[in-house]
């Protein structure tokens, strides 16, 4: 369940990743495989291929990407996704979830 995020941010997700773009959702999470961790961002494209290509640039395994579901994401948590988001510009992640 994504806890700390809107209905209009979720959707605006949703597009962006149909679009092909490389799109980000930070959110609240839990999940008792991986203990302490409170956030998630998913980093979504529905080009496959341009998402196995980012993950590879950022030295991530794109055999992890969640495939299942209409909107294909590479799931980002712990060190990986603060480096991550600061990487690609996006304090405003950082900041608005105290990572």
């Amino acid at each position: 369940m994504a806890l700390g995020i809107t209905r209009q941010q979720l959707n605006a997700w949703k597009e962006a990743v149909l679009r092909g773009e490389i799109a980000f959702l930070t959110h609240y999470w839990t999940d008792e495989r991986f203990p302490g961790m409170r956030t998630v961002t998913k980093a979504g494209c529905a080009d496959l291929e341009r998402l196995s290509a980012w993950c590879r640039q950022h030295g991530l395994n794109p055999a992890y990407i969640h495939r299942r579901d209409r909107y294909p994401h590479f799931d980002l948590f712990g060190p990986k996704q603060k480096e991550i988001l600061l990487r690609e510009g996006l304090s405003s992640h950082i900041e608005r979830f105290r990572l």
